[in-house]
């Protein structure tokens, strides 16, 4: 059993391979947060400590004890108006205009299989790879309720929290903060790894002490943003790559989203992940409940490459589902940095054509295929193709291409609408407006309000009406601007925001049911919504629409930190990218997209005979390496925020096979040697480098390392295959 429960002290332990999480119900109620970390056994209510705070202040229940304070304890699920003055987990509007939730244990249950979220993605799992923990907790006066669910994968070193908050009480209430996950730290100093950005820079790794005070990120974007990621690891001192102790929060949700850390007066840390309070005023009547998104938590007692690790199985196994799972994605090639809107029928059946030459196994025909749609200022929500400009059906132009032996997939960006469109003109009260303000517009376009059911079943029936059309075997779905006018004709204010999301869900989830064969591939801009909220109905996400190969593994390193290489849409483009003007050589740019799902981004007519050559090469070397890429342990090698090379490994799951991949980030005159030392090989295993022939020990090759050559040449890359020499 994964999930203990002693009846005599109220103390609940949850167990993984690895690690133990430990909470108690104390003598007047509350909900203690006792210990998380490396596995242990007995109590560990002997942490808490008890004395007189000045200024902190003491419950009813404690009579003239002035050494109990919330304002001091360590508590799974802190509510504002008790005392503690701290950051909360949970801050309720009353009907008599307090703001108060005093939480107090009600009951509890245990039970096998791992809970789910109605509505809402989720780690998922059997009954036999998981227990679930359900306590409810109660507000005596209000009869708020709070459902505590946790969820342990005991042999993934997994634990997931969510809370389902519902109204008993007479009176209506209002949500105005809610999280699903708080840690409380009576002890230790930390560091908080966390990944910030924007649009064609996102998930850049930054390193910063959690001192005194608050610590507060996230997105009020409507989606989770480029600028932040919701993901964070807390990490002791001295906690690096490969050792010392860190947890890992990962919030599965694709929307407004809060990180808060806070080290308090007594040297005690406070983390919480949930949705975003700027944006929540969630009103709830009698009976009605709201579920917050929950938050996947591990640990590490070996560093951020163990508990990276933690986090791309659970994602790989237990959040992505369907046909592409655990099945090599194909190598695709999509038509809009090679013609933008300037292509018909014609030209996407000739890009087909030099696909199939170079052994690309699918084209895609991005935006400007529908309706009166030339340009980025129109068309958005008439989603009827436009034969005109195709010069044939979608079916014709399908099955020629069919023909060639490619797939073929499509752009679509369902939840945005066009002023200048057939859609808004006939709804515009569908649109994402506060009345009487003019919108804020993004992109020249306006978000639909995906809120509202019959919005998303119009959109729905129209895009599955193009599906239906032909052999369309994998879909990009694209989101291109932030929400701003946070305002429904229909629903209520202050659940748009969080309905929305949910909305994207359901449509998401339909779309996968209708059609389980579809690949979808998701986008924001690139990686404005790069989540596990996504990920759970989309295996794959575009990474960034920076396809520059130097910024790329730059990206991908962050990216890295929580989110396994079979979600990262990575692709070779064009020199001089079209985001930075800066030429790298075919080679490089090839090693760097096979560190994803791998496709091209650019014009096949254009690419001199000698680049064929190299490009059918990649092809033939990704299928052989894509089964290890996919599913191999991944390591990362080196910083390349800090370093002259990136470097990064994937190791086969018996550690037979080994892909070595490096990129010198610099050249300078008389340069240095770069030794690369490799990681998760068997130290008394001897590899042979599949290239040379030559053999080194895995011990040599972890604890010395391989020298990389000293060569003229910007950005040269270099692949290395090791197999076990038998």
């Amino acid at each position: 059993m994964a999930i203990h429960y002693q009846k005599e002290n109220g103390i609940f332990t949850l167990h993984t391979e690895h690690t133990t999480y430990q909470m108690k119900v104390d003598e007047y109620g509350f909900l203690l947060h006792l210990y998380y970390g490396g596995k242990i056994s007995g109590s560990m209510d002997y942490l808490l400590t008890y004395y007189d705070r000045g200024f902190s202040g003491n419950p009813s229940d404690a009579g003239n004890d002035r050494t109990y304070s919330m304002d001091v304890q360590p508590q799974e699920y802190p509510g504002m108006g008790i005392g503690d003055y701290r950051c909360s987990a949970l801050i309720v509007h009353n009907e008599d205009e307090s703001d108060c939730c005093d939480l107090r244990y009600v009951s509890h249950k245990i039970q096998k299989g791992k809970y789910a979220l109605k509505g809402l993605p989720a780690v998922y799992a059997t009954e036999e790879e998981a227990q679930t923990l359900e306590i409810v907790l109660e507000d005596p006066v209000t009869k708020v309720q709070t459902v505590l669910l946790y969820g342990v994968l005991e042999q993934e070193d997994i634990i997931t929290r969510s809370v389902k908050i519902i109204n008993y009480g007479t009176g209506n209430i209002i949500i105005e903060k809610a999280a699903s996950a708080c840690l409380d730290f009576v002890t230790g100093d930390y560091d908080l790894l966390s990944f910030w950005g924007r649009h064609t820079m996102e998930r850049n790794f930054q390193r910063s002490e959690i001192g005194h005070g608050s610590h507060v990120f996230g997105s009020r974007r409507g989606t989770s943003s480029h600028q932040y990621n919701p993901a964070v690891i807390i990490a002791e001192k001295n906690a690096t790559e490969n050792n010392g102790s860190c947890y890992g929060m990962v919030f599965v949700y694709s929307g407004n989203f809060m990180f808060e850390a806070e080290k308090d007066q007594f040297g005690q840390t406070r983390t919480i992940m949930g949705l975003h309070s700027d944006i929540l005023h969630y009103p709830l009547k009698q009976n009605e409940s709201l579920v917050i998104p929950e938050t996947i938590l591990t640990y590490s007692g070996k560093g951020f490459g163990e508990l990276s690790m933690q986090y791309h199985k659970c994602i790989q196994e237990h959040i992505v589902r369907g046909k592409y799972k655990n099945q090599p994605r194909p190598v695709l090639v999509n038509s809009w940095e090679a013609s933008y809107f300037n292509f018909n029928g014609e030209t996407i059946c000739k890009l087909a054509e030099n696909a199939a030459e170079l052994g690309i196994d699918m084209v895609v025909m991005d935006d400007g295929w529908f309706g009166k749609r030339e340009d980025d200022n129109s068309g958005l929500g008439d989603w009827q193709v436009n034969e005109q400009k195709l010069g044939c059906t979608l079916k014709q132009m399908i099955e020629r291409i069919n023909a060639l032996g490619v797939k073929f997939g499509i752009w679509i960006e369902p939840e945005m609408v066009s002023e200048d469109s057939d859609l808004y003109r006939t709804h515009p009260e569908w649109a994402l407006q506060i009345p009487g303000r003019k919108p804020v517009r993004g992109r020249n376009q306006l978000v639909l309000d995906f809120s509202r059911k019959e919005v998303r079943d119009h959109i729905f029936d129209l895009i599955c009406s193009v599906l239906d059309q032909g052999n369309i075997e994998y879909v990009k779905w694209d989101m291109n601007r932030s929400i701003a006018d946070v305002y429904s004709m229909e629903n209520r204010q202050g659940t748009v925001a969080y309905d929305y999301v949910i909305g994207v869900y359901d449509f998401l989830e339909k779309l996968t049911q209708k059609y389980p064969e579809l690949l979808i591939e998701s986008c924001s801009g690139g990686g404005g919504r790069f989540d596990a909220g996504m990920m759970y109905y989309t295996p794959q996400i575009w990474c960034s629409d920076n396809t520059d190969a130097l910024d790329r593994v730059r990206i991908q390193y962050g990216t890295s930190f929580f989110y396994p290489v079979s979600t990262v849409g990575s692709h070779v483009s064009a020199v001089p990218n079209h985001q930075t003007g800066r030429s790298v050589n075919l080679h490089t740019r090839g090693v760097v997209a096979m560190a994803g799902t791998f496709g091209y981004e650019l014009d096949l007519a254009a690419l001199t005979s000698e680049e064929k050559v190299i490009i059918k090469e990649q092809i033939r070397q990704y299928k052989k390496y894509a089964e290890l890429i996919q599913k191999g342990k991944y390591y990362r090698l080196s910083n390349p925020f800090q370093e002259e090379c990136a470097a990064w490994l994937f190791v086969s799951e018996n550690a037979d096979k080994a892909l070595l991949n490096v990129v010198m980030l610099e050249n300078h005159g008389n340069m240095n040697v770069q030794y690369v030392k490799l990681k998760g090989l068997n130290p008394n295993t001897v590899y042979e480098v599949a290239a040379t022939g030559k053999r080194y020990y895995g011990s040599a090759l972890m604890q010395a390392g391989i020298p990389m050559p000293v060569q003229q040449g910007e950005y040269l890359s270099y692949q290395m295959e090791f197999i076990q020499y038998i």
